[in-house]
């Protein structure tokens, strides 16, 4: 099984990385193609020149990375908007499509605090929402998943047609092999658990020039969440 997990930034999916990592048939790749779209785009992120110094660049040779050939089950995080036009998709046929989504203003509020200014393009809820459109699969929140890690990973898991593993539901605090070298800026709250977050407070109310951000990515967020994987 390959499965490609989409979501934007600031989202659950380190954790979810992290969650299928800890099982012993699956192989995990992190968001293998931010270096195909800071190379192409031009765009500057923190660790800019370290991503691409340590990270393969050719979307092409990632692509084919991306086919599993060799590996056991392979779990892959993948950015909605790091698939620039004209990045090979042809390795996505036969994936299980998962799409984890977050209420934007959370998104927004926490993106902010990484790197100033976001955009809509930078926040990936339009590209989601558009390769939901063309791949389908599952949609599941990590609100949901916070709130009860078990039984929405079991969901999950019935969902794509693979078994459960407690394994799952842990791991060890720190830092993994796989991560990309961009986890020096963004992954420190993820390296001090060892397992699902509880329940996330109120959302959060946003500065007003992030407002109107909001308003951009919230008809996107609700389509999406119409599809999502809910309990009972």
């Amino acid at each position: 099984m390959r499965i490609a997990m989409w979501s934007g930034p600031r989202n659950l999916s380190t954790a979810m990385m992290y969650s299928f990592g800890s099982r012993a048939d699956f192989a995990v790749r992190d968001e293998p193609f931010y270096a195909p779209y800071l190379a192409r785009t031009g765009k500057v992120h923190p660790m800019h020149d370290e991503i691409l110094n340590a990270h393969e660049t050719d979307p092409n040779k990632v692509g084919l990375a991306c086919s599993g050939q060799g590996e056991p089950h392979l779990y892959m995080k993948h950015m909605p908007h790091h698939m620039v036009e004209g990045f090979p998709m042809d390795w996505a046929a036969g994936c299980a499509h998962v799409h984890l989504i977050r209420h934007p203003a959370r998104v927004i509020a926490s993106y902010a605090a990484k790197r100033e200014a976001p955009t809509l393009d930078d926040i990936g809820f339009v590209q989601q929402a558009r390769l939901f459109d063309a791949l389908g699969g599952i949609v599941i929140d990590s609100t949901d998943i916070r709130a009860d890690p078990e039984a929405m990973l079991r969901k999950l898991c019935s969902a794509i047609d693979l078994s459960f593993d407690p394994a799952m539901l842990h791991w060890q605090t720190g830092p993994r092999v796989e991560d990309g070298i961009w986890a020096e800026h963004w992954y420190h709250a993820v390296h001090q658990s060892n397992g699902f977050a509880g329940e996330e407070g109120p959302v959060p109310t946003l500065e007003p020039a992030m407002q109107e951000l909001l308003d951009q990515a919230m008809p996107y967020y609700q389509k999406m969440q119409k599809h999502c994987l809910r309990l009972g």
